[in-house]
C-alpha cells in the first residue's frame, strides 16, 4: 500500500510517500521560518497562503521522486488537527479533491499522533505499551500509549508549551525564532552554574508541567542584569543555558515520575524539541541509570513534516478506518478522543 502524507498544520509544508514494502520513498518539506522571522512569530493568513502556494507542487515533485503516478497511490492523508484552522483547510481541501478526483480514500490524521508514530519509522522501533512525552511548540504532554490510537493522558502543560517558552524566551534575549535552536545554540556557550532557575511543579504530585513561572522568572533576571550593565553576549548564553537546564530538568522529573507510576520501561520522545540535544543527552542517562529504553525520531522527523502523516495514515488505513469526502478540520483535538484502531 502506498499512502501520501499532507502536513499544513501550521508554518511546514510536508509531503511524503509511504510504501508499505519499501518504507518512506519521498519526504519533502518546506519550512516557513524565513518568511515569519521578522514577525516573532508565525502569522497565520501568511502561512495559509503560503500553504496554497506549495502543497500541490510539492506533491507533484514527491511523486517524481518516488517515480510513481496517482494510479499507483492507494490513500491520502492530511492533518486534519489540531493546528492553525486556515493552514489545516488547506491540507483538508487539498487531500479531499484529491481523493475524489484519484478514486482513492482520504482520512484525517490527528498531528500529534503523527509526531508519536515518527519513532516507528526508525531503525528500531518502539513496541508497545510505552509512556510518551510529546513536546513541542503547542504541547508538552505525557501519554500511556497501550496500542496504535489507544492512548490516555497522564500530564500536561496547564500553561505554556516547553517549546513556547523557548521561542518567548529567546524573544526575550533578542535572539532568532524558532527559538528552541537559538537557546540552544547560546547555551551551549554558557555557564550552567551561574544562574539556578526553578523547576516547575516539581515539588507537587501528578504529572502536569507550567512553564509560565519559570519564562517570568527568567524575564525578572534579565531585567535585573538590564539594571546593572546592558546584556552582554556572556550574559545571555549564561541564562540560555539555565533556561534550557530548568526545562530538561523539569521534564526529566516528570518523565522518570511517568515511568514509576505506570510501571512501564520504554519511554518515547517527539514532537519538535525533541530534537533538543540536551533533552536526549539527559533523558538518555535518566533511561539507562533505571534500566528503561529511550526511542526517539531521527531528527529531521522530530519537526511537522509528511512523513509521519503518511505513515500515521497507513497504520489507520489498514485498519480499515474510513471517512467521507466532506472538509472538515479540528483546530482543537484532545489525543485521546482519538478513534482506536
Amino acid at each position: 500500500m502506498r499512502v501520501i502524507g499532507i502536513e499544513t498544520s501550521c508554518d511546514e509544508t510536508g509531503v511524503a510517500i509511504y510504501d508499505s514494502d519499501k518504507g518512506l520513498i519521498a519526504d519533502m518539506l518546506y519550512s516557513q521560518v524565513q518568511l515569519h522571522k521578522k514577525f516573532g512569530g508565525v502569522v497565520p493568513e501568511l502561512a495559509s497562503r503560503d500553504h496554497i502556494r506549495k502543497t500541490i507542487p510539492m506533491i507533484h515533485e514527491a511523486l517524481s521522486t518516488a517515480n510513481c503516478s496517482a494510479k499507483s497511490i492507494d490513500g491520502i492523508a492530511y492533518t486534519a488537527g489540531p493546528g492553525l484552522i486556515g493552514a489545516l483547510l488547506v491540507g483538508s481541501s487539498v487531500a479531499k479533491s484529491l481523493a475524489l478526483a484519484w478514486g482513492v480514500p482520504a482520512l484525517g490524521i490527528h498531528h500529534m499522533e503523527g509526531h508519536l508514530l515518527a519513532a516507528n519509522l526508525s531503525s528500531k522501533p518502539p513496541s508497545h505499551p510505552f509512556v510518551a512525552l510529546l513536546v513541542s511548540g503547542g504541547h508538552t504532554q505525557l501519554m500511556r500509549c497501550e496500542d496504535y490510537g489507544n492512548y490516555k493522558l497522564l500530564g500536561e502543560s496547564v500553561d505554556d508549551a516547553a517549546g513556547e517558552a523557548f521561542d518567548k524566551v529567546a524573544k526575550m534575549l533578542g535572539l532568532g525564532y524558532p527559538g528552541g535552536p537559538e537557546i540552544a545554540k547560546a547555551a551551549r556557550e554558557g555557564n550552567s552554574s551561574r544562574f539556578t532557575f526553578p523547576r516547575p511543579m516539581t515539588n507537587k504530585p501528578g504529572l502536569n508541567f507550567s512553564f509560565s513561572g519559570l519564562k517570568t522568572f527568567v524575564l525578572n533576571t534579565i531585567t535585573d542584569l538590564n539594571q546593572l550593565n546592558q546584556l552582554n553576549q556572556q550574559d545571555i548564553a549564561d541564562v540560555a543555558c539555565a533556561f534550557e537546564h530548568a526545562v530538561v530538568d523539569t521534564i526529566r522529573i516528570k518523565c522518570e515520575r511517568a515511568m514509576e507510576q505506570t510501571g512501564l520501561d520504554s519511554l518515547v520522545i517527539a514532537g519538535g524539541v525533541s530534537a533538543n540535544q540536551h533533552l536526549r543527552k539527559i533523558l538518555g542517562i535518566m533511561t539507562n541509570t533505571s534500566g528503561c529504553k529511550l526511542y526517539f525520531p531521527e531528527t529531521n522527523l522530530c519537526t511537522d513534516n509528511g512523513a509521519m502523516i503518511a505513515y500515521a495514515g497507513y497504520q489507520r488505513l489498514v485498519a480499515g478506518q474510513t471517512e467521507t469526502l466532506e472538509i472538515k478540520v479540528r483546530p482543537r483535538w484532545p489525543l485521546d478522543e482519538l478513534e482506536t484502531m
